[in-house]
């Protein structure tokens, strides 16, 4: 049951039974979902109750439900788990694949060949459009399937009590008043108000996005306390997907399934409806663009034909669909979607899992990252970098739980039994501690505490012997830690005294301290030293770093009670450790690399305003003192239009909600940003959804924050998103290349037919429709294919993204198509055709219209455009790079491509029923000569141009 909103109560057990109504949850998920979103949220009520009246308003006992109300309940309410956003049916995934505006000119196109009498041409652009859009579909279902194989947050069971016996059920059969015990190790299965705690503690990141363990205990709150406390820091509250790491406890059962915060963060992402992606939309421009361009050439060529070389008005209407048709590129989609799935096979390769094909490009546009810290640019994984004795000063080298690195001391590397002091400190860390760490896959993990398990990596890192210490010193009772006093002691016995180990803030610490030890020596604690010891812990926290301070005493003989007021009391400071969740490997120099590539960053994340500047910093997100650190409150307070002005300056989103983090996003896109947004939690999925491109973690993430991502990372690293926005925009630039190459042959196809009509019939038509078609068909297909696998250019991430006003064809890309390389072409074709005229007797005899001499000129004027086509897919390899520098014969796809044209047009000119259906006829042995040579001058020209490009760049 989850409560309805309410007013806290002075006593929160007396007015129990008002806000509950009936003992018996009997409320629908979606009924009470409606209730629970806003700051003072339902869930939150259930903290000021006591465990008596918790256990009323739930309709619950102190020996749990029966199997009879666990059964109703389970029916009333449903099974415990979080509904994934309504899935597109499989058959609707499948035929998008084939509609959309590209598919769609495609199947216009086939339609248009089979009117104009060229059926196997229409059946040809079919198959083309039909292969495409399966293997667009084969990709995306693989995708699909290995996102489902990541999907391992929840656990399977749950240990409960009903009817006052222990028993395992199945997570998705807890319902709400059902009594859930809990321990170390173990993921909360549902969203819970805690009846008994002993020394629990909960890592809540997944819902905050902190990596700092939570302390809970079973006291009811009071309204101020949860106010100060902020949201989900409740210390008698346990969430869905959060995880025990220490200690142990019950709860009782408050929410289930999409009634938890777990699932009402689930619900939001459902609700974001996905955009078209940057790709999308340019490839629904282009379409409209050349079909445009077709249509009304077909239309200037029909009326040409009609009007002035007074064809048949049936024969120039076919003549007219045949143009239309040629000027369609039915290559481009196969060869776009191809150049997509080979970036994804790439970036899965360098550990970055695509869901959807389009998302390779959204990534090479990005120009914002907003990046959740923990996990995502930090290993989430405590470190002690420093420590800090009134003796002197420590440095500690590696990083995470690895026993890798030493302890120095001025430079040199310290020898433990020369160095009492920390001996001391170390004793007083490892020994008042229940965590420990243990070996998976090769790999150190702690199970416990964070910071309890950087401690023994310390132990490690010095040479302590922990285990023959814990040998000597044998634990006789502890003082939990509690949020309220701030520290934790443990008392342990060796063989000549009692020992008080003591640990925690260091205000509260210096408190109970009356002495403190330096070089081997006790010492009384003056205000003064007091002061100086605050001022140190000062300096370490404006640095970002998370203090602990350790203290110690030796209790008298007399001293058998070990309670809190008796025991912590005249203590010894020893010293202060200052740790940090260290930087992932390869975070900076893909931080900079975004930086050269003109993509900013944005931290975004749950964790403190200070440590979330120092990593910033640290790390390179943000340069210079000119930064702005703006809080969930801060963001709350704030308008659109100021939020936006924010957003033009270096900034931080330091305890960001996760509809904060939502709206961040929106404004970014509003202000016409291409957003990729990465997270793990649950409380990063809405921003997932809502980005332009969503990137979960593979490892650490959440199944909400996967199912909302386009992108899963299997290595958690910040660098493989760097990765992947070089292969999106590598996939860009190949696409352009590909477009660049295939309009280019258009203009020497264009031209006989211009050259045919504006004669009035004198230069007969010197390539036919049909010979057209089996370039745009087949001859330029492979070649093609190939430029879409061409590898990243040099200097690709020092530039800035692409702007929205840039689209696929623009004014360099028309310009060079069809007034450089096209034009080129086109007088080499031109020349084909009149040079064969002219050995024929041209200009004394007639253009030949029919015969032996017509088929010869046709067929020399398509392998002139063929071997056009051959200098430029290699022109079209590079946009200002030397071909030479590249490798003619790097790209070995190009060079099969090139192959298999020269082999087709072969076939084309040779096999007699192919000649009869495209009008050719074989070539002579001078014939080939002339053509093998057409490359060589169009690659030289080209890099004669670039070359001049380079220089005035350079200038």
């Amino acid at each position: 049951m989850t409560l309805r909103k309410a007013t806290t109560p002075t006593d929160p057990a007396s007015d129990s039974a008002a806000m509950m109504g009936k003992n018996a949850p009997t409320k629908s998920v979606a009924g009470r979902a409606d209730a629970k979103r806003s700051s003072g949220s339902v869930t939150t009520a259930w903290a000021t109750l006591s465990t008596a009246a918790s256990l009323q308003a739930a309709g619950s006992r102190p020996t749990g439900l029966t199997a009879a109300e666990a059964a109703q309940r389970l029916q009333e309410n449903g099974p415990n788990l979080i509904q994934k956003t309504k899935q597109t049916s499989m058959f609707k995934v499948f035929f998008k694949n084939f509609s959309s505006l590209m598919a769609l000119l495609l199947w216009g196109a086939g339609i248009i060949a089979v009117v104009a009498g060229m059926t196997e041409l229409g059946l040809a652009i079919w198959a083309v459009n039909l292969i495409n859009g399966c293997f667009s579909f084969w990709q995306q279902y693989r995708a699909n399937a290995a996102t489902s194989a990541l999907q391992k947050m929840l656990p399977s069971y749950a240990k409960v009590t009903r009817g006052g016996q222990a028993q395992k059920v199945l997570v998705e059969e807890l319902v709400p008043g059902d009594l859930v015990n809990l321990k170390s190790g173990d993921n909360v299965p549902a969203d819970g108000r805690l009846l008994q705690a002993d020394d629990l503690e909960v890592n809540q990141s997944a819902l905050t996005g902190e990596s700092l363990t939570v302390t809970k205990e079973a006291t009811a709150m009071s309204a101020t306390e949860i106010q100060a406390a902020g949201r989900f820091a409740e210390r008698d509250l346990v969430y869905e997907g959060t995880a025990v790491v220490k200690g142990s406890g019950t709860m009782l059962v408050t929410g289930t399934g999409m009634d938890t915060e777990f699932g009402q963060i689930a619900a939001l992402t459902g609700k974001v409806v996905a955009a078209k992606s940057p790709l999308e939309r340019e490839l629904d421009l282009l379409t409209r663009q050349i079909s445009i361009i077709a249509f009304v050439i077909g239309a200037l060529f029909f009326v040409a034909a009609v009007f002035l070389v007074h064809y048949p008005v049936a024969e120039s209407f076919i003549f007219a669909l045949g143009m239309i048709v040629a000027f369609i590129p039915e290559g481009l989609l196969p060869t776009v979607t191809l150049s997509l799935a080979m970036a994804v096979q790439k970036m899965a390769h360098r550990n970055a899992l695509v869901k959807h094909l389009n998302s390779v490009e959204t990534l090479g546009a990005t120009t914002v990252i907003c990046s959740d810290k923990t996990g995502t640019l930090t290993k989430n994984e405590m470190t002690i970098e420093q420590v800090w004795l009134p003796g002197g000063q420590y440095q500690v080298s590696g990083t995470g739980y690895e026993p890798i690195g030493v302890v120095t001391k001025n430079g040199a590397r310290i020898d433990l039994s020369q160095e009492p002091d920390l001996l001391q400190l170390l004793r007083v860390g490892a020994l008042n501690n229940d965590s420990f760490l243990q070996v998976v896959r090769g790999k150190h993990e702690i199970v416990g505490s964070p910071d309890e398990g950087s401690i023994l990596v310390l132990a490690g890192k010095a040479d302590y012997d922990l285990p023959d210490e814990q040998k000597k010193f044998q634990k006789l009772d502890e003082l939990p830690f509690d949020s309220e006093r701030k520290r934790m002691t443990t008392i342990r016995q060796n063989q000549t005294a009692t020992w008080a180990f003591t640990r925690g803030g260091i205000a509260e610490v210096l408190a109970c301290c009356q002495t403190y030890l330096v070089h081997g020596k006790i010492l009384p604690l003056t205000p003064i030293l007091r002061q100086q010891f605050l001022t140190q812990n000062d300096a370490f926290a404006r640095a970002g770093l998370r203090i602990l301070a350790y203290a110690y005493r030796q209790l008298a003989e007399n001293e058998t009670t070990y309670s809190i007021t008796a025991t912590e009391h005249d203590l010894t400071f020893v010293g202060l450790t200052a740790s940090q969740d260290p930087p992932r490997e390869n975070v900076i120099e893909a931080i900079q690399k975004c930086h050269d590539a003109s993509i900013r960053i944005i931290m975004v994340t749950g964790d403190y305003g200070l440590t979330a500047e120092s990593i910033a910093h640290k790390i390179g997100v943000v340069q210079g003192n000119d930064v702005r650190v703006v809080t969930g409150e801060q963001l709350t307070a704030m308008s659109d239009a100021e939020l936006r002005e924010n957003l033009g300056h270096q900034i931080i989103f330091a305890r960001m909600a996760p509809e904060q983090k939502y709206r961040i996003v929106t404004n970014l896109q509003e202000m016409g940003e291409i957003v990729a947004a990465t997270g793990d939690g649950v409380n990063d999925a809405p921003a997932l959804k809502k980005a332009d491109i969503g990137v979960a973690m593979g490892v650490t993430g959440t199944d909400v924050a996967k199912e909302a991502a386009d992108m899963i990372l299997t290595d958690d690293n910040f660098a493989s998103i760097v990765n992947a926005i070089e292969e999106g925009r590598t996939v860009y630039a190949n696409i352009r290349k590909f477009l660049l190459y295939i309009l280019n042959s258009n203009m020497p196809e264009a031209v006989p037919s211009v050259l045919f009509l504006f004669s009035n019939g004198l230069i007969p038509l010197p390539l036919t429709v049909m010979q057209i078609l089996s370039i745009d068909l087949g001859t330029d297909m492979l070649p093609a294919l190939g430029l879409a696998s061409e590898p990243t250019e040099p200097g690709t991430m020092a530039r800035p993204p692409r702007k929205r006003s840039e689209h696929l064809l623009n004014r360099s890309v028309a310009f060079k198509a069809f007034a450089w390389y096209g034009l080129w072409e086109s007088l080499i074709a031109t020349a084909a055709y009149f040079f064969v005229n002219w050995r024929a007797g041209w200009p004394e005899q007639a253009l030949a219209s029919s015969g032996e001499v017509y088929r010869l000129a046709t067929t020399m004027t398509l392998a002139a455009i063929v071997f056009s086509q051959i200098g430029t897919v290699f022109n079209c390899r590079t946009k200002e790079v030397s071909l030479f520098k590249t490798g003619i014969f790097s790209n070995t796809h190009v060079i099969f491509g090139v192959i298999c044209e020269v082999c087709l047009l072969s076939c084309l000119i040779y096999i007699p029923f192919l000649q009869q259906a495209f009008n050719t006829t074989g070539l002579h042995l001078q014939d080939w000569a002339f053509l093998i040579t057409i490359p060589i001058p169009l690659i030289l020209i080209e890099e004669l141009r670039k070359s001049l490009l380079r220089r005035r760049q350079q200038q």
